[in-house]
This record gives C-alpha cells, structure tokens and sequence, in this order.
C-alpha cells in the first residue's frame, strides 16, 4: 500500500492543470498534494467521526478519541466499551460503529485491495455496519490512493463544483462536471475541498 505522494500525483497535476475550470484553482494551491498514511483502519474510523459533522467538530471529536484511546488501532478500540467511546463526543451510534468495527478487523481488511476494482471495494466496504458510500470512498481517497473516485455525496465537492459551474445544479449535473477530470478524479476533489479551506483535508 502507498504512503505518501501517490505515484500518479504529478500526471494527475499535469492533467487537470489544463482543465478550464479547475486549471485556475491547480494555480491558487500548487503547494502540497494527497498524502496517503497507509492504514485503512484508521482512516475508516477518522472518516466515520467526521460523518455529518463540520471538519471542525470532526478534529475536536478525533482529538479526544486519540487522547482516550492512543493510537487507532483494533486492538486499542476494541479494549474500551461503547459507552466509554462516547464520552469523547461521539453519537452512540458511531461509537456502536466504531467498536464493532474494530472487533471484526480482520474481515474489514483481510481483502487483496491491489486485486480489486473501486466496485468491489465500496462493496466490501459498506457490508459493514456504520460505512456507507460516503466513508467507503474517503477509504478509497486518502488510504487506498485510488486515482478516480468523486463522492457524490460530499456536500463540499457539491459546492465547490457548483462555484466553478453555476449551471451545475443538481447532484446529476455535479457528477456531469466531474466526468471531465476523469481519470484523476481523486485529484480533482483534492483541490476542490482546498477551493473550500486552504487547510488540505485528511482522514
């Protein structure tokens, strides 16, 4: 699994930097780029506190799970209960999540992730309790370092598409516009939340 830079960033770059809507905003934010960190399981559970939340709640929340717990790993989540998981500001629900997750980690990550298609993996993903399309492609995004995957379903990416083309008004017209950046289409959300904060977002 990558870490780091992904290997397709600076044709990814090149590519999109030709694009007429999105070029302009590759000039605005030419400093850093998609880091990969390598752990899927922490990435699930990052991406699952930030469900339906601000970015800035999200980092509050995952600041006190990571003060409670240590660092993310099955083993560390699976040791507290539910309840203790919710005192760091999670719903009950995501805390049910998140610990049922990490009770079943060798299932969650015991797939070839090389040997699969964007299909399979979203597939696998969200046959988990608590990982729906959303989370199933932040994985894909920021630990799997898949090139094209655009989450319809990311209301940031809907309104930063909609700055660059006001035309785009429902969620089908939003994903018409994400086809020209096709097959970079990781990198282009990447530079569309910067469009939103300046702050490169991570899971």
């Amino acid at each position: 699994m990558e870490v780091g830079q992904p290997s397709w960033w600076n044709e990814a770059r090149a590519h999109l930097s030709n694009d007429d809507l999105l070029g302009p905003v590759i000039q605005d934010y030419n400093d850093g780029c998609l880091e990969g960190r390598g752990d899927v399981f922490c990435t699930v559970i990052r991406a699952i506190v930030g469900q339906q939340i601000s970015v800035l709640a999200a980092d509050a929340v995952w600041g006190r799970l990571e003060a409670f717990v240590g660092v993310i790993t099955p083993e560390a989540v699976a040791s507290k209960r539910p309840d203790e998981l919710a005192t760091c500001g999670l719903s009950r629900s995501k805390a049910s999540y998140i610990h049922g997750l990490a009770e079943q980690s060798e299932s969650l990550l015991s797939p070839d992730w090389s040997a699969m298609t964007d299909k399979e993996i979203h597939a696998h993903f969200t046959s988990f309790r608590g990982i729906g399309p959303w989370t199933s492609e932040m994985v894909c995004i920021f630990a799997l370092l898949r090139p094209d995957v655009f989450s319809i379903g990311d209301i940031g990416l809907i309104k930063a598409v909609q700055i660059l083309d006001p035309t785009a008004e429902s969620k089908d017209d939003v994903l018409r516009v994400s086809k020209r950046w096709a097959p970079y289409r990781t990198a282009a959300s990447w530079y569309l939340w910067r469009m939103l904060d300046p702050v490169p977002v991570e899971y």
